[in-house]
């Protein structure tokens, strides 16, 4: 699991493979955590992908550890 940070506002998450699969922007003081899938044409589907079920789920800062344990549980 790898959390890139695009800009002060936005923060990309990828999988443990490296897959992008969504993004945490900066809204009303925490992080949002907004899914990403793609479709088979490589297009960009908001709120799709393996993270579906966790697509709006709000931090109030981005842990590693915490977002690994909620998002990539075996």
């Amino acid at each position: 699991m790898h959390i890139q940070k695009i800009n002060e506002g936005v923060c990309a998450l990828h999988d443990p493979s490296g897959l992008h699969v969504g993004n945490f922007n900066w809204v009303n003081g925490q992080w949002k955590f907004k899914a990403v899938g793609y479709g088979p044409a490589g297009q960009v589907m908001p709120g799709h992908g393996p993270l579906t079920d966790r697509h709006n789920t709000c931090f109030a800062q981005l842990d590693e550890v915490t977002i690994r344990a909620q998002f990539f549980q075996d």
